[in-house]
């Protein structure tokens, strides 16, 4: 499948099954053991291209270390995915429509769904120096300034505004739902209440700015944290907002969990 369809059947595969917010009972032990991805067919070469995503996901939300993105020895246990896994199940992304052209039953694109044995998941992280960061995971209540390339600037919040809001609380839903983190945004109500409540009923803050700026030719985002007294910032530039919202979910997830500082990203 072409990478511009695959990557639009990922966007609507997340706003058709991801459903906003990512409440605190919703991130249970099962959760973190469980991913998504999309592929392009239930053959067996498409089912393991399919789950090796699954697999660092979950060794990331499991752990709650993003650093292990990319990591080699994870690259190389993602090649064998399906020897970790429970269970997997598929969604058709095309609604069973009839297939069309010469496209047959095992060239379609699927949201597959994995589950992974938690004893070789732990394991795995064990061979990495890793071990699990369990659950209950802190509450996030993430405000968010936002500074688009043209209108007015916003205020992200639970539901409301127009389209470009609307497609950023989808972005951050799935950016949450990736890294284990239950994670909401405020009410319009909430924002006029922040100065004095600034957690509003959460356990940790994210806050900061998202801005459009042409001389980064993208997003900047701007981020920050207290956890344990200590106040974190980083700040991710030049990237679609997708990209800038799973670095501050993973970010976050990196300090709660205890795995040190986030760096700043500057493609």
């Amino acid at each position: 499948m072409p990478r511009g369809l695959k990557l639009g059947f990922v966007t609507a595969a997340l706003a058709a099954l991801i459903a906003y917010p990512v409440a605190a009972a919703e991130i249970d032990q099962a959760s973190l053991y469980r991913a998504q991805s999309v592929t392009s067919g239930t053959g067996e070469k498409n089912r393991a291209w399919g789950l090796a995503p699954c697999l660092e996901e979950v060794l990331v939300k499991v752990s709650g270390d993003p650093r292990l993105i990319g990591d080699p020895r994870v690259a190389e246990m993602s090649r064998h995915a399906a020897d970790y896994v429970t269970d997997i199940s598929y969604r058709d992304l095309l609604n069973n429509r009839p297939p069309h052209d010469e496209q047959g039953t095992y060239d379609r694109p699927q949201y597959i769904t994995a589950d992974f044995a938690p004893d070789k998941i732990d394991g795995l992280l064990a061979s990495l120096g890793q071990k699990p960061w369990p659950a209950p995971r802190p509450a996030i209540v993430a405000l968010l300034d936002i500074k688009p390339m043209k209108g007015d600037g916003f205020k992200l919040v639970r539901d409301g505004g127009g389209e470009l809001a609307a497609d950023m609380r989808v972005a951050l839903t799935a950016a949450a739902h990736r890294t284990g983190l239950p994670l909401e945004l405020p009410t319009p109500q909430d924002v006029v209440l922040a100065d004095i409540a600034d957690t509003l009923g959460g356990d940790v803050l994210l806050s900061g700015t998202l801005a459009w700026r042409q001389e980064a030719l993208g997003w900047v985002g701007d981020w920050r944290l207290a956890s344990k007294g200590k106040d974190y910032r980083w700040q991710v530039r030049g990237v679609s907002f997708d990209d800038a919202f799973r670095n501050a979910t993973r970010g976050t997830l990196q300090i709660l969990s205890g795995n040190g500082q986030p760096k700043t990203v500057t493609p």
